[in-house]
């Protein structure tokens, strides 16, 4: 290639890395970070890239530079580095990954300007660490078991004044803690640039203090802590039982809320279930707002998915949504991750999802995901989906109404668990192991003659096993 040639097919070429890009990391990230990169070039075997400002210049670098350099290299073989340029007056010119992994690192405590999607500026803290761009309250998918975590969060990013000192968010793994403080901290940085949004882990916390600690610089530490207007540090337990860490959190927090500045913090448990917490800072950290991310219901799950879906700009039937709604149910990331995957084989080996490519494709997932269901289990779904009294599973009624739903917790016990045939019998009144064989045999012809009985019979499986 020659230095600085500009061509048709080098244009053509970026479009299709864009697309790449857009397919990997999500339509937030891509309109926020990609889109806006216009292409400059090719340069001795470089591609030369244009973005806006110096913040942009140095997140694409760290962020989508590797990615890029290896998409581009499947489109041109000559294709070996890539350059991101500042294109605008006074910028500092043509940075380079290489290059810039040889300089000097930055001091600890700096503000950059970094300009977001919709031109206006924001300032980011280089003591906190990388915000995600797909973590925004637009690409947060509300429900029951979410709405009051959302709706504090949204107060709190939304608010000039403290309004919950501390909000603290907590919940099980993949509910959604670490989107919620990461779309705070966006929300905060475009609304009120000025304001100095600190956010890290409990875990970097804790090294930061133990780094000042060997340093001789715990001073430094403190000022860079107790000058944040919004100190948001995330998976709080990490400090349980590390009493000098503790100490600081306990001080810091202390000195934060005197002078009224925003505290957000978020763990796997709520304070008063913290172990090794010391009875001060347990008692500080439920002083606010304490705000639970409850378990995903069916209906969240499916929501997930159909945002999920539209982002990967995939077809997903609604069969393969409800099944892994129905399947993946202790963690969203894992639920988000398993369409990517869909998606990923569609894309790359061609084809449409399915149900059956999501047996055979996600069978690890799903394998971890199944558990035992138990004939009391069965005999309770079932007695409640048909309106029936749990006694009538075991009771010598034979009307329709009780037989029949008897017939397919039956038939499930037989699906669904390891029992014998007479254990399944003993189970329901003591009946003989050839009663139960006749009601599998039943619900069997049912299904494949009534298409609304089967989907009934489907239905409550799916549910059994969620």
């Amino acid at each position: 290639m020659k230095r600085g040639e500009v061509g048709s097919s080098g244009h053509a070429e970026w479009h299709r890395v864009k697309l790449r890009l857009k397919h990997e990391f999500g339509e937030s990230a891509y309109k926020s970070w990609v889109n806006p990169i216009e292409f400059g070039g090719f340069n001795d075997g470089a591609v030369n890239l244009k973005v806006s400002t110096r913040f942009m210049r140095d997140w694409v670098l760290t962020h989508y530079a590797d990615r890029i350099r290896a998409l581009w290299s499947g489109e041109n073989a000559d294709v070996r580095r890539v350059l991101v340029d500042v294109d605008a007056p006074g910028a500092t010119k043509l940075a380079d990954p290489e290059a810039q992994a040889s300089q000097t690192p930055p001091p600890t405590h700096r503000l950059v300007a970094n300009t977001t999607a919709s031109g206006g500026d924001v300032l980011a803290d280089s003591l906190s660490a990388p915000l995600d761009a797909r973590y925004t309250f637009d690409n947060f998918v509300v429900g029951k078991p979410n709405e009051f975590a959302y709706a504090a969060a949204q107060r709190v990013a939304d608010s000039d004044d403290v309004s919950f000192n501390p909000l603290f968010l907590y919940g099980g793994v993949g509910l959604g803690k670490t989107h919620l403080m990461h779309a705070i901290a966006w929300q905060i940085r475009l609304r009120s640039p000025q304001r100095r949004v600190v956010y890290l882990s409990a875990e970097n916390f804790m090294y930061s203090f133990v780094r000042a600690l060997r340093n001789h610089d715990t001073v430094s530490f403190k000022e860079q802590f107790r000058s944040a207007d919004v100190l948001m540090i995330d998976d709080v337990q990490f400090i349980s039982g590390k009493d000098s860490t503790q100490e600081e959190f306990f001080h810091t927090f202390n000195a934060l809320v005197d002078q009224g500045r925003q505290i957000v913090l978020s763990a796997d448990k709520s304070p008063s279930d913290l172990e090794e917490i010391g009875d001060r800072l347990r008692s500080r950290l439920s002083s606010g707002l304490v705000a639970d991310l409850h378990p995903t219901t069916f209906e969240l799950r499916l929501g997930i998915l159909d945002a999920k879906a539209e982002q990967l700009g995939v077809m997903v039937p609604q069969k393969v949504k409800e099944f892994l709604a129905h399947r993946i149910t202790s963690n969203v990331r894992e639920l988000e991750g398993a369409l990517t995957r869909l998606s990923a084989n569609v894309q790359l080996v061609g084809g449409e999802i399915s149900l059956e490519l999501a047996h055979t494709l996600l069978h690890d997932l799903l394998r971890a995901h199944d558990r035992r269901v138990t004939m009391d289990e069965i005999q309770k779904r079932v007695a409640e989906h048909f309106q029936i009294r749990l006694s009538d599973m075991s009771s010598a009624r034979r009307s329709r109404t009780v037989a029949r739903p008897r017939q397919i917790a039956m038939y499930l016990s037989k699906q669904l668990t390891s029992r014998s045939l007479p254990e399944i019998g003993r189970a329901f009144g003591g009946r003989d192991h050839t009663t139960v064989i006749h009601a599998v045999r039943k619900v069997e012809e049912l299904m494949a003659g009534d298409v609304a009985f089967a989907e009934d019979v489907d239905l409550l499986t799916r549910m059994l096993e969620s």
